[in-house]
């Protein structure tokens, strides 16, 4: 991607004002006794979704599934079957199938169970007039007003911990179509930070936005207990976490000796947690009992990455009926193709897409 074409579009957006964006949502479902009620609630939100927004799905369910969406999905809704695109990760498959489908500037890449509110889209668009990638804060919610499954407060546990140090990786990210034109790695497990880094490796602007909260229908238990070592292989992707969290494991053994040790790292793992919590508003839309279970969570961390570690030594983790063995390819890595793709310097394209933006 050249230079001027992000500045062009950034010019377009600003004279046309608010940018249209087509809504990308890659689907995959199964016909169980939950689908007929999940499917209802799915087509009632894509239905009052505000007309900034065109709305793609990717289907790659069975094909008598994928009939059953057809017949349901509310008029104007594009749906498209998910081409045979190679690469072992479903969603960026979907994503990479339906990519020549999109007419918009701006893409919001939002997964099945991703709610956003009017205001919320419209945030997120407004900031991509100023950058390329658009994070929000992904926050669970039942949308009727029922009580969140215990396991909500567990794994929104994660989401502060990793609001303490930085950011988090939502379910759903906001971006310009021009950053997308040479696509980005169907064979990884950790597809948005692969995307996140991808965009950053052909000079985007990135915008992590920690205060626009996007609803986040919780999992079912299964789902939830089936995502414990998939989400710790992830941290294969960024070698300083996964070692400080192989190192969980052997310190909380050495701590069986002295209690008091587990005693203050465990109220130290509740601060982090709420401090992560209370960021950019954040102590207004997430339970306060949130912070509690970050403990919890991490000797669930501590084990599962050391799970993860030797699914990574048997070729990687089980995804989709086949092995993953990369979580996201490091910036270096996604740089190096990119100048290879390009025929140009990455560090040189960067200065003359941060030139052309001033």
């Amino acid at each position: 991607m050249r230079a001027g074409g992000v500045q062009c579009a950034r010019e377009t957006a600003g004279e046309a004002g608010a940018l249209r964006a087509d809504y990308l949502l890659p689907l995959r479902w199964e016909q169980d006794g939950a689908h007929g009620q999940a499917l209802a609630e799915l087509v009632g939100y894509l239905a009052d979704l505000p007309p900034e927004v065109e709305v793609t799905v990717v289907d790659g369910s069975a094909p008598e599934v994928r009939e059953l969406h057809a017949a349901a999905l509310p008029p104007g809704v594009r749906h498209l079957s998910a081409e045979a695109v190679p690469g072992a990760n479903g969603k960026v498959s979907g994503v990479l199938s339906a990519l020549p489908h999109l007419t918009h500037p701006a893409v919001v890449i939002a997964d099945d169970d991703v709610r956003y509110s009017a205001e919320a889209l419209r945030e997120v668009l407004r900031r991509l007039e100023r950058a390329d990638l658009v994070v929000p804060q992904n926050v669970f919610a039942t949308g009727d007003g029922s009580p969140l499954p215990w396991h909500a407060g567990w794994d929104t546990a994660r989401s502060c911990l990793n609001r303490a140090f930085g950011t988090d990786f939502p379910g759903t990210l906001a971006l310009r179509r021009s950053v997308l034109a040479g696509g980005y790695d169907p064979a990884v497990l950790f597809e948005n930070l692969e995307l996140m880094r991808t965009v950053r490796a052909r000079g985007g602007l990135t915008e992590h936005a920690p205060e626009v909260y996007v609803e986040r229908r919780p999992p079912s238990t299964r789902k939830f207990a089936g995502q414990r070592v998939r989400q710790a292989y992830d941290s294969r992707a960024q070698p300083l976490r996964c070692a400080v969290e192989l190192m969980l494991l052997p310190a909380v053994l050495a701590g069986l000796r002295r209690p008091s040790l587990l005693v203050a790292g465990a109220a130290a793992a509740v601060l982090l947690a709420e401090a992560g919590r209370r960021r950019a508003g954040g102590g207004t839309v997430i339970p306060a009992s949130t912070a509690l279970w970050a403990p919890l969570w991490l000797l669930e961390r501590a084990a599962c990455a050391w799970i993860a570690l030797a699914a990574g030594l048997r070729g990687g983790i089980r995804y989709g009926g086949t092995r993953l063995p990369t979580a996201a390819h490091s910036l270096g890595t996604l740089r190096r193709r990119e100048r290879e793709r390009a025929g140009t310097g990455a560090d040189e394209s960067t200065r003359e897409r941060r030139e052309a933006w001033r």
